[in-house]
């Protein structure tokens, strides 16, 4: 079965930037959906951004100041973040989905700090 495994959180000042990748095991092409979740401590897990063949979402929290792409040739997620705010601290997950069969693969996470 297919792995997924994020790299890229760290620690930023508020206003930097940081790239989330989530390598997959095998190819993505067989997810007909991928995203971003995150959750903050305390808080229940929430909805980032997806992409599909043809579109990307976002929340409206992330609206504008992120961007969410990936690359079937390296069969990796990418989650693009400007502008970052103290409260877009939180584990990062990535995740990936197939309607049939059935298929929903999660990351472990990584972690990303906003702070100065």
């Amino acid at each position: 079965q297919v792995q997924l495994v994020e790299s890229g959180g760290g620690l930023v000042q508020p206003g930097g930037s940081l790239r989330l990748s989530c390598a997959a095991s095998g190819s993505i092409y067989r997810f007909s959906l991928m995203g971003w979740h995150r959750q903050a401590p305390g808080k229940q897990r929430e909805l980032v951004a997806t992409i599909t063949s043809g579109s990307e979402d976002y929340a409206s929290s992330v609206q504008g100041r992120f961007t969410i792409s990936r690359d079937a040739a390296k069969n990796t997620l990418y989650l693009q973040m400007n502008s970052l705010k103290p409260e877009d601290t939180a584990v990062y997950y990535c995740n990936a989905q197939r309607i049939w069969p059935r298929e929903d693969r999660w990351g472990q996470g990584t972690q990303v700090t906003v702070s100065s």
